[in-house]
């Protein structure tokens, strides 16, 4: 019996030793921040995102008219002329979940909300085929035509931005070198073509920063979807000018990531400027296919 005591309180003696040994796990190098839109009219747009989809009316930096979505912000730039909405750059939509997706939609349309792909069920895009009613989809035509898509999740919050890209792959892993993002799934992701009804949804990739998924498809999925926009075109152009312009990410120190990002061949469009009255400090850089990226010192907050 002592024997046996012994033995248990050596392992726990060495459980506790390996615990105190293990080092502790990483701050992030990056939070998501906001993603700023190009609107003709910032206030029908601020009052569009707050009654159709879970966002709140708020002043971003305790200032400026913004729309705060659980954790981060959707800020607003007006321009005199609609911005580009087709889908010639990496960032092809934002998105919110639903828990119930058809009545979800259905409400939608009854408040006079407009569709730009109505209603449509996609269970089966994960292998399962003859799979229904599991997982659905839309997309809102809203303001200046941005797109939004609605689909089936276990939340009703803003919950991803959806990429285009050449490399998909290579794009996802310079976000989890760059910024810490988390990748999702397990091993090494493919790089074999991925086809699903008739449009090339791979190879992916799909991240996590904070509780914003970023997912990446191939451009090839344009140049099938609209084949007129892409039939002279073979390369995504700068977010810059779109509806929607650029992301943001909230960094600790913004000279700190910028000599880093430096150091890793990170171009650096636009230096640090403090707006404001000092309460905001940001810069550029450019990432993957020509997003634009915002770096702001400091996590987003709602004051």
């Amino acid at each position: 019996m002592l024997k046996r005591i012994v033995s248990r309180v050596a392992v726990l003696a060495a459980t506790w030793c390996i615990a105190q040994e293990t080092p502790p796990t990483p701050a992030p190098l990056a939070h998501f921040h906001h993603v700023h839109l190009n609107a003709t009219d910032p206030k029908a747009a601020i009052d569009f995102y707050t009654s159709k989809f879970d966002a709140e009316k708020a002043k971003f930096a305790g200032v400026v008219d913004a729309v705060w979505a659980q954790k981060s912000w959707l800020l607003f730039a007006k321009v005199a002329t609609p911005p580009k909405s087709e889908i010639t750059s990496t960032i092809w939509h934002i998105g919110w979940g639903a828990e119930k997706m058809p009545e979800t939609y259905q409400k939608q349309l009854d408040s006079g909300t407009k569709f730009a792909t109505p209603l449509t069920d996609i269970s089966d895009i994960g292998g399962n085929t003859g799979a229904k009613g599991l997982f659905y989809y839309a997309y809102v035509d809203g303001p200046d035509h941005q797109l939004i898509e609605l689909n089936t999740a276990n939340h009703h919050n803003f919950g991803h931005i959806h990429l285009l890209s050449k490399d998909p792959i290579g794009a996802g892993q310079w976000y989890i070198k760059e910024f810490g993002l988390i990748s999702r799934g397990r091993g090494t992701p493919s790089r074999e073509p991925r086809m699903y009804r008739g449009s090339q949804i791979g190879p992916s990739m799909s991240l996590m920063m904070d509780n914003v998924n970023i997912i990446i498809f191939p451009y090839q999925y344009a140049k099938t979807e609209w084949p007129d926009l892409w039939k002279d075109r073979d390369e995504l152009e700068s977010t810059k000018g779109h509806v929607t312009d650029h992301i943001g990410f909230g960094v600790d120190n913004l000279d700190e990531t910028l000599t880093r990002l430096k150091k890793d061949g990170v171009v650096v469009t636009d230096e640090p400027k403090s707006v404001l009255g000092g309460k905001v400090r940001y810069a550029f850089i450019e990432g993957p296919d020509h997003m634009r990226i915002e770096l702001v010192e400091g996590q987003a907050h709602k004051e």
